[in-house]
């Protein structure tokens, strides 16, 4: 039998039990009580019943103890099983996901998890289940989302703005806002009506749910404007898109901007946005996107997540029955400002 280890001089009994009183950790505060019981003189039997353990585990908590301290008594996560794919490999999976596959090169159109764990198969020689390569997928922040059409190419193009909205937002600010904060806005509008969409829902497997859908053509639209820095919204549910529709509207949002502050309201190039007979207030600026280029308003996110959530799956019996969910809908955004941060912000628009 091994020979007994002696503990460390500069902690008696009484000290090793306060911190065994002050620990949080259970396991941590086992053992501290056990070497105790060992610096009080008790056999290390005695010791070995406080730590429910054996005799080898209490030497090597003693082993421990006498290298690092009581912190070295704390309960350490166990390392498990080593992943099937290295930081390397993530990367380059992340990499070729991003990109989307050359259906000259690879045979699909969009990625199936089968198709990549055929790739990691091909590509590392390692057998990936779906089931992993999923976790792999989602532990790297991807998902299957729907994809919108890409902003036409060119120096106006999507990623121009991008590039140079910091330099374009000062410039606004030099000429209508000298020495005013600026509020960065965004502005679209949906049409909400009776022929109302359809949206996933969870049933049991095999089984082809059902979601009432109404044919009638009663409609209406809403005007809505949110900034995302500050989770603010502002909006009116109108009967039509005019002129005079998103007047009342730009009123609305400048109600909304804050005192001594001046917005920039970035949106569509629709004609009641561009013309020259719309009145603007003196606090807003606004400043068009390129066309075709609906990824880059985040309201477009905002309706989405209405119609999932509030609007879909539902049948309004008539024209105040469209207004009045509409509003009840805005309502429920705009009591969650986090929701509309969450929603709205862009690295490109918010960066300072």
């Amino acid at each position: 039998m091994a020979a007994s280890i002696p503990l460390r001089a500069d902690f008696d009994g009484s000290h090793l039990r306060r911190l065994a009183w002050s620990a949080t950790d259970p396991g941590q505060v086992r053992r501290l009580l056990a070497l105790a019981a060992i610096r009080a003189g008790e056999p290390r039997s005695a010791a070995a019943a406080i730590g429910g353990v054996g005799l080898q585990t209490v030497r090597d908590w003693a082993l421990k103890f006498n290298a690092d301290g009581p912190a070295s008594l704390v309960t350490g996560k166990p390392p498990g099983n080593r992943p099937i794919l290295d930081e390397a490999q993530r990367a380059e999976l992340r990499r070729i996901v991003e990109a989307g596959p050359d259906p000259a090169v690879h045979g699909v159109v969009r990625w199936r998890i089968v198709d990549l764990t055929q790739w990691v198969w091909d590509e590392f020689r390692l057998s990936v289940s779906k089931q992993t390569m999923s976790r792999e997928l989602r532990a790297m922040g991807l998902r299957r989302l729907s994809a919108a059409a890409p902003s036409r190419p060119g120096p106006r193009g999507g990623h121009g703005v991008q590039k140079n909205f910091p330099a374009t937002l000062a410039k606004i600010a030099a000429r209508d806002a000298p020495g005013q904060p600026i509020e960065v806005w965004f502005q679209d509008e949906a049409r909400i009506g009776q022929k109302n969409k359809i949206t996933r829902r969870w049933a049991r497997r095999g089984a082809r749910p059902s979601a009432p859908h109404d044919q009638r053509t009663r409609s209406a639209y809403i005007f809505g404007a949110i900034c995302p820095a500050e989770g603010k919204a502002a909006a009116m549910v109108l009967p039509r898109c005019t002129t005079d529709a998103m007047a009342l509207h730009l009123q609305e949002i400048s109600r909304a901007v804050a005192p001594g502050a001046h917005a920039v309201l970035l949106l569509d190039q629709a004609g009641w946005h561009t013309t020259a007979k719309l009145p603007v207030p003196a606090n807003i600026t606004l400043l068009p996107l390129p066309a075709k280029s609906p990824e880059l308003n985040p309201v477009e996110n905002v309706w989405q997540f209405m119609r999932e959530n509030w609007l879909s799956n539902r049948v309004f019996t008539s024209y105040r029955d469209i207004l009045d969910h509409c509003c009840f809908a805005w309502n429920r955004l705009v009591e969650q400002p986090w929701r509309i941060t969450s929603i709205g912000l862009r690295d490109w628009a918010h960066r300072s």
